[in-house]
């Protein structure tokens, strides 16, 4: 399950919908671009304040998933925590398959 997870966030990473770090996402955010917000479970304290505040102001959907590394890793950058998914067909699928 998880590897299906990942997989999803590196096509959707490749295909230019995904969006990573606490700016951009906030950017991303306030722009009304994200369909489901993902932060990784092992988020610090502040950035997940920071982006929370952001998240309730937009009302988008959001999920704590796996760990800076394995997220970072699957989308090809590094020590990020918090991702935006862009395209409401990879935020569904990718939110069904970490509720399954």
């Amino acid at each position: 399950m998880k590897n299906k997870v990942l997989s999803y966030m590196g096509f959707a990473k490749k295909s230019g919908n995904v969006v990573s770090g606490v700016n951009t996402c906030t950017v991303n955010l306030v722009k009304g671009r994200v369909k489901l917000m993902i932060l990784a479970e092992d988020i610090s304290a502040g950035s997940e304040k920071k982006i929370m505040k952001e998240i309730r102001k937009a009302d988008v959907n959001f999920v704590k998933y796996g760990t800076i590394d394995e997220l970072s890793h699957a989308t090809g950058t590094s020590g990020r925590s918090a991702f935006g998914i862009l395209d409401e067909n990879f935020a569904e699928t990718i939110l069904r398959e970490i509720e399954s």
